[in-house]
């Protein structure tokens, strides 16, 4: 009768540990469950042409479309209105151009059609976050199998996503110049082979009596 009271809390304790399985399986390693994730969204604003070029007023509705919002570095703009808007794609650089920002190539697929004399701005904003974040979900103790907690990485990864200029860069990086200056990436290990070591010239001769002590034993006199 006694074997048996002894093997039924050890029976428990492995139905209990095999419950947390699935999540095991998902948070073992080192690589944290929550990564950041980019998502893109894009905004259409319609202008209107004369003879495929921008008016002052319509540019002037442009610049305040994108004051609101709030364009800067990270945005592309596209404009789509066919080869008859090419001289109003000028125009919507050049608005584009006091934010410090160029016309992309191409442009998003759109819901609706642009209507005839109109040409479309487009601003694909990207925008990066940690979804489920913070995740307290579960206790830290007790943690039989040493698997991570459901919140790791939601600190650091979620300041990643948020101080990332350019959210792309999390999913392409930046390519590297298609020419190469050897003389800019060598310039570096040169001054560094060219400097003097520290201890060429010997260690310096310090004292710390001298005259300071003159003067004060001066001073009590």
């Amino acid at each position: 009768m006694m074997k048996k009271i002894a093997i039924l809390p050890l029976v428990a304790f492995a139905a209990a540990c095999a419950n947390h399985q699935p999540y095991d399986e998902l948070a073992r390693g080192m690589s944290p469950v929550n990564q950041p994730v980019v998502s893109q969204q894009s905004y259409a604003f319609d202008v209107t042409t004369t003879a495929g070029t921008l008016s002052g007023p319509e540019a002037q509705r442009l610049d305040s479309w994108f004051r609101s919002m709030k364009l800067g570095y990270g945005d592309a703009i596209y404009v789509d209105g066919g080869p008859a808007s090419a001289s109003a794609r000028q125009d919507i650089a050049r608005v584009a151009g006091r934010y410090g920002l160029r016309l992309s190539e191409g442009a998003p697929v759109t819901a609706s059609q642009i209507a005839p004399g109109s040409a479309r701005v487009i601003v694909t904003r990207t925008q990066a976050s940690v979804p489920g974040c913070p995740n307290w979900s579960e206790a830290t103790v007790p943690n039989w199998n040493n698997r991570q907690m459901p919140g790791l990485g939601c600190g650091v990864n979620s300041n990643l996503a948020a101080m990332v200029a350019n959210p792309e860069d999390l999913v392409r990086g930046r390519e590297g110049a298609s020419t190469v200056d050897v003389r800019t990436s060598s310039r570096a290990v040169g001054s560094y082979r060219d400097a003097e070591p520290t201890g060429e010239g010997g260690l310096e001769d310090v004292s710390t009596g001298g005259a300071q002590g003159g003067r004060n034993s001066g001073g009590g006199n």
